[in-house]
C-alpha cells in the first residue's frame, strides 16, 4: 500500500495524508482520525527511507560502545533507549572491541543511518573523530578527555568518588589499602587510578600505594586477588576499579577461606545491580548508570534539534558512595560500641 491509496480510501489529498501522518498539523481532528483509520485498515506503513529524504531525519540514533557485554553495558543502553524513546528515536547500538579500525568501520556504517551519535570508547581521539566523524553529526562523547571545543562531553567524577571511598576506607580503620586498576588506555580507569593515588598521598604520606594491575573483567578480578594474598603483607583492603573486578576478588577471597569482610574488606566502583546481591553486598561507589545513558541521549537530542555552540560543552556526573557489609563498616561500628547499622540497599 503507498500513501495515494490511503488518500483514495480517506478521500483526501496525498498532501493531507503526509500532514496527518507525520504530525505537521494543517488538517482538522475529524480529517486526521479518518486518515489514520484509513491508514490502518489498509495496514499502510510509511516508507522510512522516502521519509528521510524529504525530511532529512531517520528519528535514529547510534551509539558505539567499547563492548555489549556486563551490567554496566545493559544499564547503560537502557537509560539511553528510555529517553530515545521519549524523544520518539530509535536506537542503533555497535561496539569497537576490536580496535580503532573496528570503531571507524562502525562509525561509517552509521553515516545516513542517524540523526546523531553517543561515542563510549578509548580509541576516540582527536584525529579519530576528525577522520571518521561528519562534521554536521551531532554527537555526544561519554567518559572522554577529550574537550575540543566542537563536541559536548558528559564523564563521570570518578577521580573524587575514588578519593571519597578511599576516604572512606580509611575511616573505618583499614590503612592497607590495595588498588586495582583498570585497563591502562581507559579515561575511566586512569582518573579512578589518579584518585586512588591522590587520597592515599594525603591521608596516607608514608605509605606506598600498592597497586595491581586489572582490565575490568571479573577474571582480572580474580587473578588480582589471588596475587593479593600471595604477597607477604596482606592487605587490609582492597578497592576494585570496578564492581566486576571486585566480584572476582571475592572469588579469590573465598577460595583462600578468607571472610569478607572479617579478614579482608573490599569495595567496588560502578554499583551495577549485583552488587547489592553478592555475598556479603558490596559497598561501592555508585554511578547512576542509567542516568548516564539518559542525560547523554537528552544532551544529543537537544543538539539535533538545536545544532550550535551548545555542541562544546562539559559536562559531569557526580558519585555517592554506597556503604554495604564488604567493607566492614559495621563491624568497626559495633567494635566502637555503636548500634547503627548503616546499609543501602
Amino acid at each position: 500500500m503507498t500513501i495515494k491509496d490511503v488518500a483514495r480510501e480517506a478521500k483526501v489529498s496525498v498532501a493531507s495524508v503526509s500532514r496527518a501522518l507525520n504530525g505537521a498539523g494543517g488538517v482538522t481532528t475529524a480529517t486526521e482520525k479518518r486518515i489514520r483509520e484509513a491508514a490502518a485498515r489498509l495496514r499502510y506503513v510509511p516508507h522510512g527511507a522516502a521519509r528521510s529524504l524529504i525530511t532529512r531525519r531517520t528519528h535514529t540514533i547510534g551509539a558505539l560502545l567499547p563492548d555489549l557485554h556486563g551490567e554496566f553495558f545493559s544499564e547503560l543502553i537502557r537509560g539511553i533507549d528510555q529517553k530515545a524513546r521519549a524523544h520518539g528515536l530509535h536506537l542503533l547500538v555497535s561496539s569497537a572491541h576490536d580496535g580503532v579500525d573496528d570503531a571507524a568501520a562502525a562509525l561509517r556504517a552509521m553515516q545516513g543511518r542517524v540523526d546523531g551519535i553517543l561515542i563510549l570508547s578509548s580509541r576516540v581521539d582527536e584525529a579519530f573523530l576528525k577522520a571518521n566523524l561528519p562534521q554536521d553529526l551531532p554527537a555526544v562523547l561519554l567518559n572522554s578527555p577529550l574537550e575540543d571545543g566542537t563536541h559536548a562531553v558528559l564523564n563521570i567524577d570518578n577521580f573524587a568518588g575514588t578519593y571519597a571511598m578511599v576516604r572512606h576506607l580509611l575511616g573505618v580503620g583499614h590503612e592497607r589499602i590495595a588498588f586495582v586498576t583498570g585497563p591502562k588506555d581507559n579515561f575511566d580507569a586512569q582518573q579512578r587510578e589518579q584518585g586512588f593515588r591522590a587520597a592515599m598521598a594525603e591521608f596516607m604520606p608514608n605509605a606506598s600505594p600498592r597497586i595491581v594491575a586489572g582490565d575490568f573483567t571479573e577474571r582480572s578480578g580474580l587473578r588480582a586477588g589471588r596475587e593479593l594474598l600471595a604477597a607477604k603483607s596482606r592487605p587490609q583492603a582492597v578497592f576494585a576499579a570496578n564492581d566486576m573486578m571486585a566480584v572476582g576478588c571475592l572469588q579469590a577471597f573465598r577460595e583462600a577461606g578468607l571472610d569478607v569482610p572479617g579478614d579482608i574488606a573490599l569495595a567496588g566502583f560502578d554499583d551495577i545491580p549485583i552488587a547489592r546481591y553478592v555475598a556479603p553486598p558490596l559497598s561501592t561507589v555508585r554511578v547512576r548508570i542509567a542516568d548516564l545513558g539518559r542525560n547523554a541521549m537528552e544532551l544529543l537530542a537537544d543538539l539535533i534539534e538545536r545544532p550550535g555552540p551548545s555542541a562544546a560543552s562539559v559536562h559531569t556526573l557526580g558519585c555517592d558512595i554506597v556503604v554495604r557489609d564488604s567493607c566492614g563498616a559495621h563491624l568497626a561500628r559495633n567494635a566502637s560500641g555503636g548500634n547503627r547499622r548503616s546499609s543501602d540497599p
